[in-house]
């Protein structure tokens, strides 16, 4: 991507949407863009945390790996987001591991040098508290999406977020490998699995890495629907 593209997507970003243009060249002008394959680590779970990553292009997941050896996935990040804010900014390790997911590109933004800009430019911090609360108010949301949505609900929602249009039908391609879109929405592989088979009732058919959609607002009220009536309605 074009260098004055990348520096778009990331004044976009929720990390930088609110910080003056000009601290935003500042910090822009000491960044370096990085290329990861897919596959790569970006960071690890443990490391020292200086860096907050803005996403440029593919897919990134962040996991945390347990006492027994097994991964969680704690979130799927793509063009335009950021992660490792929490960690970065207090100086802490960072609690979960990075991986590229895809073939990806990111800007690791220095936490110290906006630290630093922070004391001779206050608003800064109003900044970066927005960006603070709308991550909280995103980790709420998938909370509620977590209780108060059946599988497949979360499912069906997860494939509106691909919809390129608001009506009518459409095709989209699943960015990433069922058992991390399992992860992703709090599931195992076979309960996604059956979650697909239940969409079928509301015109969604599934082959490989494609789905298509023959209806988004009958899909878009399937997500609404009271969860007793979505199970009712694929038994």
């Amino acid at each position: 991507m074009r260098p004055n593209e990348d520096w778009r997507i990331a004044k976009e970003s929720m990390l930088l949407a609110s910080v003056p243009d000009q601290l935003l060249d500042t910090i822009l002008s000491q960044t370096e863009i990085r290329t990861f394959a897919r596959g790569a680590t970006i960071f690890l779970q443990g490391e020292p945390a200086e860096h907050v990553y803005i996403v440029l292009e593919g897919w990134v997941k962040l996991f945390r790996i347990s006492q027994n050896g097994a991964e969680a996935v704690v979130g799927v990040f793509t063009k335009g987001q950021s992660f490792g804010e929490a960690a970065a900014f207090r100086h802490d390790v960072y609690p979960v591991g990075a991986e590229a997911v895809t073939d990806c590109r990111a800007m690791p933004v220095n936490a110290g040098l906006i630290l630093e800009l922070m004391k001779p430019h206050p608003e800064l911090c109003t900044a970066m508290l927005a960006s603070t609360f709308q991550h909280l108010h995103a980790l709420v949301a998938q909370v509620e999406q977590l209780k108060a949505h059946t599988g497949a609900q979360r499912v069906a929602e997860f494939l509106l977020e691909l919809c390129p249009v608001e009506e009518g039908g459409c095709a989209v391609t699943l960015p990433y490998d069922k058992v991390l879109i399992a992860g992703r929405l709090g599931m195992k592989p076979e309960s996604l699995s059956r979650s697909f088979a239940r969409l079928k009732e509301v015109g969604v058919t599934v082959n490989q890495n494609h789905a298509a959609i023959a209806d988004v607002a009958a899909l878009r009220a399937y997500v609404v629907e009271d969860p007793a009536m979505a199970w009712s309605r694929a038994q």
